[in-house]
């Protein structure tokens, strides 16, 4: 671009059918062509600023008008044409990104709405299940129904439900408090989870892993609970490593081929007394962390839940 006019002196192809000009129309043209008045000034304030800091190059985000009329966003990587040790022009790379701006857009509406849900739901849910739970023992008082241990059950599985969603939905946030973490010391943390069951953990690596302490105790509580519900009495769990991660294994019943996928999706579940949501959130802690999850067969014959994209210390 010429250093005294603003004027276009070349521009590739790419450009032109991102704008969908032709050539001719937009060589010698102000670059005001593009961009309003109000856009053109704050480039050439940093333009100026680029020179008298001695830098050559920046990116910054534009509106361009089209052709046609419409408006993209785009990223300018914007560099300075030295010419003897002096400012000759500027030349700038356009990328449009307008796609990721609409995405970035619709994730904050996104969270704007799960943060809603989450400050919705327990008052919602929770005040109409405390009025059924305090009815239902007003009516335990008046009369004994085998029904009502039916209802109460009912009333147990609601509150579970409450909470996995719950969590499911603030799990689903990306970490922020990445620290050093020792996987035996918050594994062995865990083990309140074996409390009243008949299982065993066993825990035999020293590794060190960078992740959310408290989001990782949880995604392995669920593991070890799922493990215990599922893998039958006197099950073990073992939590091991290997080259660039963790996995979860257990000496039960294993989890059939055709269901591997499906049971990190929230809500599906083989036991009708589980609320499927035990692995959805292990699922969503580990997107959160960058993690990826697969669900295998241990050398028992059981389940193994393996954590790849660890970062290892």
């Amino acid at each position: 671009m010429d250093r005294h006019t603003s004027k276009f002196t070349f521009i590739n192809e790419a450009g032109l059918e991102i704008l969908g000009y032709e050539k001719a129309t937009l060589l010698g043209e102000h670059i005001s062509i593009i961009m309003d008045e109000a856009a053109v000034k704050p480039g050439q304030q940093l333009i100026a600023s680029l020179l008298e800091s001695r830098e050559t190059r920046a990116t910054f985000e534009m509106e361009v008008q089209t052709h046609g009329g419409g408006r993209i966003l785009c990223e300018n990587h914007l560099g300075l044409l030295p010419e003897d040790c002096e400012y000759s022009g500027t030349a700038g790379i356009l990328r449009e990104i307008t796609p990721r701006s609409e995405r970035e857009q619709e994730l904050e509406r996104q969270n704007a709405r799960l943060e809603e849900f989450t400050s919705v739901v327990p008052h919602d849910l929770r005040n109409p299940l405390s009025v059924a739970q305090g009815r239902l023992h007003a009516a335990r008082d008046d009369c004994d129904s085998p029904h009502l241990d039916h209802v109460a059950a009912a009333h147990d599985r609601m509150d579970a439900l409450i909470d996995d969603l719950l969590t499911l939905a603030r799990e689903g946030e990306s970490v922020t408090d990445i620290e050093p973490v020792s996987l035996e010391t918050v594994a062995t943390n865990c083990c309140h989870g074996f409390e009243g069951a008949e299982a065993t953990l066993q825990v035999p690596t020293s590794r060190t892993i960078r992740a959310d302490r408290s989001r990782l105790q949880q995604l392995l509580e669920n593991l070890f609970v799922n493990a215990i519900e599922h893998g039958g009495e006197g099950v073990t769990v073992t939590v091991g490593e290997f080259e660039d991660g963790f996995f979860v294994a257990d000496d039960g019943l294993g989890i059939p081929e055709s269901d591997r996928e499906q049971v990190l999706e929230p809500g599906y579940s083989t036991s009708e007394d589980g609320t499927g949501f035990g692995l959805g959130i292990v699922n969503q802690i580990a997107e959160a962390h960058g993690w990826t999850i697969t669900v295998t067969e241990s050398d028992d014959g059981g389940a193994r839940i393996e954590i790849t994209g660890v970062e290892v210390i």
